[in-house]
């Protein structure tokens, strides 16, 4: 009678843990170099507090509610603004990579808009919508939109001329086109906009929240700032760094990366 082999652990698995713990040991290495700075320079904690002092105030605000509420506030303005700017940047984007004549028109303004991270525009932001959700949600629609745009334009660029005359001369209809040649094709560079985008956003998010709100993890760097809670400053600057992080290794890297096996030139091994 057959033996049913016993799995064995997936060698993915074990270079998905060696890749973290690669990713981890220069952050905690980092941690113990700050902590023996602190503690050998005897530096004042309210220019640079240490790190039981900080994993304090951080403790503090997750008792207390505050950071979950600041967090909430900060991830709901980058959604929404994210997914107004794709909603407007793919369907332009596509529009121009298949009218040459759209395209020459608005290629210059659009390379220059794309270059411009978010927060060159919280000033003008806050004139026009005031200070409060729409402003915010402005700057990261702007962040995420011209760099989507572009990035569409060029996905749709590099699809070759022979493949859609193909498809046209098999009977595709426009909508065919559209969803099983131009998008898929484009989706690749389409991703990478979206991760590219979001990385302007995400810091012109945290200046805006400084100026134009109360809350959001901004405005709780600048409220800590004003009541000389160093603490709390430093724990707020991890937290936006580790959410960052997160977003971007556990879902941008991760769905780029697929979707170029997936669309792209590159062959899944």
């Amino acid at each position: 009678m057959a033996v049913d082999a016993v799995p064995q652990p997936r060698p993915l698995s074990r270079s998905r843990l060696r890749q973290t713990v690669k990713f981890l040991l220069p952050l905690l290495a980092l941690l113990v170099i700050w902590q023996a700075s602190v503690a050998l320079l005897g530096v004042n904690p309210r220019v640079f507090p240490d790190v039981p002092t900080v994993l304090s105030a951080g403790w503090k605000t997750i008792l207390d509610g505050s950071l979950l509420t600041h967090a909430g506030a900060s991830l709901l303005r980058v959604l929404v603004g994210t997914l107004l700017a794709i909603a407007l940047a793919v369907p332009l984007g596509i529009t121009m990579g298949v009218s040459k004549g759209i395209s020459t028109f608005l290629a210059p303004p659009l390379r220059f808009f794309s270059v411009l991270a978010g927060i060159a525009w919280i000033p003008i932001a806050t004139l026009w919508f005031g200070y409060g959700f729409g402003a915010i949600t402005f700057v990261i629609f702007n962040a995420v939109f011209f760099v989507v745009t572009y990035n569409t334009l060029l996905g749709v660029s590099t699809i070759p001329m022979p493949l859609r005359h193909a498809a046209a001369s098999l009977g595709t209809n426009r909508w065919q086109m559209l969803t099983q040649v131009l998008l898929p094709g484009a989706l690749p560079n389409i991703v990478t906009g979206i991760r590219t985008g979001l990385g302007f956003a995400w810091r012109g998010l945290i200046a805006a929240e400084m100026i134009a709100t109360n809350t959001g993890l901004g405005y709780m760097l600048f409220l800590a700032r004003d009541f000389y809670r160093t603490e709390v400053i430093v724990f707020a600057m991890i937290v936006i760094g580790i959410i960052w992080l997160l977003l971007d290794r556990l879902l941008l890297a991760p769905l780029e990366r697929r979707t170029i096996e997936r669309w792209g030139m590159v062959q899944q091994s």
